[in-house]
């Protein structure tokens, strides 16, 4: 089969060895690869958990059909329509835990739409409902909103309950999109005033709970812009992985600061958040009422070129390779 394979030069599409798919595993034929910020790193031959090195297998997320499952898997069979996070899936087959895969909506989602999605619910539901204890009513932060999994956070948000959502963007022209995707005020986080700006929209009280994809230098006005008791869930670090932190700032207002990542969860943990995210989410991704742009497609064989277009940062939504 065809892959896109880190090599000594960068990623080359080649032919590699069909996998085959373990007891608890289904094998997906893929139909269309989703990009995300984290395969940048592994296309640059760093780790991404325990993905990374030359020989790796690009990717993780895909939508595509069934063509096997384990002697362990019930919930699937062959010819199912699915969509899954799943390491290595940019490629013409992938096998995935059954335990991460969602059938596909019976609503005229194509595989590109459903491509774009496993990765961005997951992330998101957890980070706003497991980790970020959402409630009815209280005001969301999304650092970092114009990304693919930020457009799909604030319409979550907006979706359980959030009484007022905001976004940043340092990008004039994706900052003017956000409200097409629940997005009540946009901020500009270069804005040294933005923390402000949280305080008056929310009548001084600050925000409930910021869902943070930058970190590096933002945290401390993120404790400024939250309330007292609010959450912080430390979802990526697209702005550096160091930077200030106010100790005193974050004890005075009883801060729970908490990270999350994929990398280091059990296959029971992951299942469970999957789960989960589709008891809240399934209704209304049937009903296409969470949905992501996509910005541009790339054939499997132009990987790279896709790879170096995430890089420039000039896409707004979702980044697809076709199979």
């Amino acid at each position: 089969m065809k892959a896109a394979v880190v090599g000594d030069k960068g990623v080359e599409v080649k032919d590699v060895a069909k996998p085959a798919p373990k007891a608890n595993e289904i094998l997906i034929k893929v139909r269309a690869a989703s990009l995300n910020r984290a395969d940048l790193a592994v296309a640059a031959g760093h780790s991404h958990g325990r993905q990374g090195g030359p020989g790796t297998i690009v990717g993780l997320e895909c939508a595509g059909e069934v063509e096997a499952v384990g002697a362990d898997v019930t919930d699937f069979k062959p010819g199912d329509r699915v969509m899954s996070s799943a390491t290595g899936g940019f490629a013409e087959y992938v096998v995935t835990d059954a335990g991460r895969a969602h059938k596909i909506p019976a609503n005229n989602m194509s595989y590109e739409q459903a491509a774009c999605m496993p990765v961005a619910v997951q992330t998101m539901h957890n980070a706003l409902v497991g980790a970020g204890r959402l409630k009815k009513g209280e005001t969301v932060l999304i650092q970092g909103a114009s990304s693919g999994v930020g457009l799909l956070g604030m319409q979550i948000a907006k979706h359980m309950g959030a009484a007022l959502v905001m976004g940043t963007s340092t990008n004039d022209a994706r900052r003017a999109r956000l409200k097409e995707f629940g997005c009540d005020l946009a901020l500009d986080s270069r804005d040294p005033k933005w923390p402000e700006k949280v305080k008056e929209a929310t009548g001084g009280k600050g925000v409930d709970l910021i869902v943070d994809q930058v970190s590096g230098g933002v945290m401390d006005q993120n404790m400024e812009a939250a309330a007292i008791l609010g959450r912080i869930v430390n979802v990526g670090r697209l702005g550096g992985m160091k930077g200030e932190f106010n100790f005193d700032l974050h004890a005075l207002k009883r801060i729970d600061y908490i990270g999350v990542t994929f990398r280091t969860r059990s296959p029971e943990e992951v299942r469970a958040i999957v789960k989960a995210a589709r008891a809240d989410l399934w209704p209304a991704i049937e009903a296409a009422k969470l949905s992501l742009p996509i910005d541009r497609t790339f054939p499997l064989a132009e990987a790279a070129a896709a790879l170096a277009h995430m890089k420039a940062n000039a896409h707004f939504g979702k980044i697809v390779l076709v199979m």
